[in-house]
């Protein structure tokens, strides 16, 4: 049995864009929770910084060549990564709007974020039904207006892993 399936299966939307993160690049995993991104980025050869405020959660991934963990509270804290960039930042099924500054900050020259989160219209389908937690129309393509080319962007209802509305961007720094 693979000792990462534990962790659960990655993104699709995640694992579609992989490839466009620099070989052996760094990573940062924003809110990770157990580690399926954490894990599956690193099985790449990528250099894994997953960060989340659930120690339980961080605990699970160490040990796993090529993930470092960091507890930390991303919503009542400091931001832990002042003046770092990475070749990439990835960020699944979180929101928390006054971090856009730093995420993208954190994103190096030529690298990648990758986002995918619920989106407004998700309250039919299930949990998250607060609005504080679903992005409105076209807030990804927003955020990254005149500072990142657009590679992929999609607003949609979809199925996989759940019946949800999502809103998803995968955008490189210019």
């Amino acid at each position: 049995m693979d000792p990462h399936s534990a962790f659960g299966a990655p993104s699709a939307w995640v694992c579609r864009f992989v490839p466009l993160i620099r070989a052996g690049g760094s990573v940062l995993d924003v809110a990770g929770g157990g580690g399926r991104h954490a894990c599956y980025l690193a099985r790449q050869g990528l250099r894994v910084e997953a960060v989340d405020r659930d120690p339980e959660a961080l605990h699970r991934q160490e040990g796993i060549p090529g993930v470092a963990t960091r507890v930390a509270d991303l919503e009542n804290g400091p931001w832990p990564y002042a003046g770092r960039r990475f070749d990439a930042v990835v960020v699944t099924n979180y929101l928390h709007r006054p971090l856009f500054p730093n995420l993208l900050a954190a994103v190096a020259a030529d690298g990648v974020l990758i986002y995918e989160t619920f989106a407004a219209g998700n309250e039919r389908y299930g949990r998250p039904t607060n609005p504080d937690f679903l992005l409105q129309p076209g807030e990804l393509l927003d955020l990254v207006h005149g500072r990142m080319r657009v590679t992929a962007y999609e607003d949609l209802y979809a199925e996989d892993p759940k019946p949800a509305m999502v809103q998803r961007i995968c955008a490189v720094a210019t």
